[in-house]
């Protein structure tokens, strides 16, 4: 039975601010037994009436009105503000870096390329196999296929730019 109530108490305790509706009251939550012996856990002071009771917790309530009114909250008057000009600039801006890393991918990619040519024209004596030479070439293959996507990527971007 004890431990019933101790479960009790603790998530009536737990569950405290559910009760807490009483604006600017006190909380006060009650053990009670009756003439039975029966022990019953309330908050509500009408339930004490005729039966023996101790205050098991007692709480001041402070219930503060919300300041806003339910509209959107506006930002603070000193809040800067981005103009349409200042977006057009900074658009401007986005574009010429990526028109700038597009160019030096290009260039990276015409040298990757170049590297790839050299490579395949040289021919070592070591290199019967042909699996050997394939190797040999794979990480040149794979320098390209690294900037063709980095330009893919790039004049995605660019086309997004101007959505």
């Amino acid at each position: 039975m004890r431990s019933i109530l101790r479960w009790i108490l603790v998530a009536v305790a737990a569950c405290g601010q559910a009760y807490a509706q009483a604006p600017g009251g006190v909380e006060t939550l009650w053990n009670c037994k009756d003439k039975d012996g029966r022990t019953t856990l309330t908050n509500e002071k009408k339930d004490t009436v005729g039966k023996e009771c101790r205050v098991v917790q007692q709480q001041r309530v402070t219930v503060v009105p919300s300041t806003r009114n339910g509209s959107k909250s506006s930002s603070p008057q000193n809040f800067p503000k981005e103009s349409s000009s200042d977006r057009l600039a900074a658009k401007d801006k986005q574009r010429q870096t990526l028109e700038r890393e597009l160019s030096q991918e290009e260039t990276l990619l015409a040298d990757a390329r170049r590297k790839l040519a050299e490579q395949e024209a040289v021919r070592g004596g070591d290199e019967k196999n042909y699996a050997k030479v394939l190797e040999r070439l794979q990480p040149y293959k794979d320098a390209i296929e690294v900037h063709n996507q980095n330009i893919e990527a790039l004049k995605r971007e660019l086309a997004n730019l101007y959505r």
